[in-house]
């Protein structure tokens, strides 16, 4: 049984679209595999400047 995983609404226009896609495709990967490690990587390169994001930090902002 697949995982459960929150779900997220993107909006992008049609040509980024069919870029990722085809970025995908020649990394082997699914357009959702391939968007979620351009995410891992960026909450990455973020945290490595800025200092690791903390739970704490995560509730603070939805005050």
């Amino acid at each position: 049984m697949a995982a459960k995983f929150p779900q997220f609404t993107l909006r992008i226009p049609q040509k980024q679209l069919d870029k990722l896609h085809y970025i995908a495709e020649y990394n082997a990967r699914s357009c959702n595999r391939e968007l979620e490690l351009l995410i891992r990587l960026h909450i990455n390169t973020f945290e490595k400047e800025h200092g690791e994001i903390s739970e704490e930090d995560i509730k603070g902002m939805n005050k």
